[in-house]
């Protein structure tokens, strides 16, 4: 990891890579030397990569085709017939006898923004059973941040492969060619479709260099590349649209890479939580683990925030999250255990969505605990759960509103909370 300000390299084979230049007139192995940007070229630090491939991406594009993948939808997605204000949760959307692959097995719950104008969100739940043969796909709207909930998938991408598993994540660039394996399945689990600015780790302001997700935990593959010869297809997602393409060959033909634009995974068990160690409970804001800015400082296109097991210590406090509305959107899922505002009904593998300015906030068991419990160090654990937050609202899909096994009595969890004021308690 080599540069001022580091960027990766890596090759495949020895003196693929160039050195001192990035493109020199003759590539050893007679590659091809290719740039892949992730940001403008003008961009602060612009993010890119120099490839040294056997084929230049031109030669994996031919005539386009519309396909279709109706589950997967794209912002603006806005049906007149789906309310999407209220407090809405889901058990874990169940696997059925339908063979999918990562492309025809993605869910999508709500969409948020506009994918033209680069700024907003989709959230989806995918199902895979098989493995993507001869098959490969980009995204041009978006980078992906993928939760595994249940199974393992092996991600070959252009710049070397990165396998997942439940409790780690992955974030898959905008412009990434990929194809996606099964390792362990059935698979399921919650992606994050980011339309806007690049994920990035959040400012960490007066708490300084250490704790919460630290860099160096962040992991990008070695090169690796296959030479085949064989008939293939590639699927483009594209303005929210899919068109595939006939090659004849396999796209992942990288033998040697350099830059800082690649794919990479993060085990969640090392994100380091920091909280209140006297009184009060912080905002959720102190758990992000990613963060994709908004031309608004300080307000996110998109957070990501992991709640993991952790210490509770504070003093003459209520623990658990408090009753709150929110001008961001907040989609939750469960990765493993149990929520602590949410004892009851929020399992592995579900989600929960809080609108824009919607109340919500621990049932009544979670209320009664907090209140009357002993208030000494207290460890959180078997829980792993995480957000989605977003400052646009989040419309809801017709597969959300309607097909997603959505908890109907939800809404009832609040139903029991009492009146407890009494006006004559001052006067003692």
């Amino acid at each position: 990891m080599p540069g001022f300000g580091n960027d990766f390299e890596t090759e495949a084979l020895p003196d693929a890579l160039p050195q001192g230049m990035n493109s020199p007139q003759r590539v050893n192995y007679g590659l091809y030397a290719e740039q892949l940007s992730g940001t403008a070229f003008t961009d602060v630090r612009p993010e890119r990569t120099w490839c040294y491939r056997i084929r230049p991406s031109v030669k994996h594009s031919a005539r386009y085709m519309k396909v279709d993948l109706p589950y997967w939808k794209t912002a603006p997605h806005i049906n007149e017939d789906v309310i999407s204000l209220g407090q809405y949760r889901w058990d874990p959307v169940p696997h059925g006898d339908q063979r999918l692959t990562w492309l025809t097995g993605m869910r999508t719950m709500t969409t948020a923004g506009d994918v033209n104008t680069q700024v907003g969100m989709a959230s989806h739940i995918y199902l895979v059973t098989d493995s993507m043969v001869d098959a490969y796909f980009y995204s041009a709207d978006s980078e992906l941040l993928v939760v595994p909930q249940e199974g393992r998938l092996r991600f070959c991408t252009e710049l070397g492969i990165i396998d997942l598993a439940p409790q780690e994540i992955a974030i898959m660039p905008r412009g990434l060619v990929y194809r996606v394996e099964v390792l362990e399945g059935p698979a399921r689990g919650f992606v994050c479709e980011n339309y806007g600015q690049k994920f990035e780790l959040p400012g960490r302001g007066p708490v300084g260099a250490n704790c919460m997700a630290n860099p160096r935990d962040f992991k990008a593959p070695v090169a690796a590349f296959e030479d085949r010869e064989v008939a293939s297809k590639l699927t483009i997602k594209w303005c929210g649209q899919f068109h595939e393409t006939p090659i004849p060959q396999s796209p992942l033909d990288i033998v040697a890479w350099h830059g800082n634009y690649a794919p990479m995974k993060y085990d969640l068990k090392t994100y380091c939580p920091v909280g209140a160690v006297l009184f009060d409970h912080p905002d959720p804001s102190i758990f992000t683990v990613l963060t994709a800015p908004s031309s608004h400082p300080g307000t996110a296109n998109i957070d990501f925030v992991l709640f993991r097991e952790r210490w509770l210590v504070s003093e003459n406090t209520f623990r658990p999250p408090w009753y709150h509305k929110n001008v961001m959107s907040e989609l939750m899922g469960n990765i493993y255990g149990q929520y602590d505002a949410k004892p009851q009904g929020f399992v592995p593998g579900g989600m929960s969505l809080h609108n824009m300015m919607l109340p919500h906030g621990p049932d009544r068991d979670a209320f009664e605990k907090a209140t009357e419990s002993n208030l000494g160090p207290a460890k959180l654990e078997n829980t792993m759960s995480f957000m989605f937050e977003t400052r646009f609202p989040q419309h809801l899909t017709e597969f959300a509103a309607e097909e997603a096994p959505l908890q109907d009595d939800y809404i009832d969890c609040w139903t029991s909370l009492e009146k407890k004021f009494d006006g004559s308690a001052g006067e003692k």
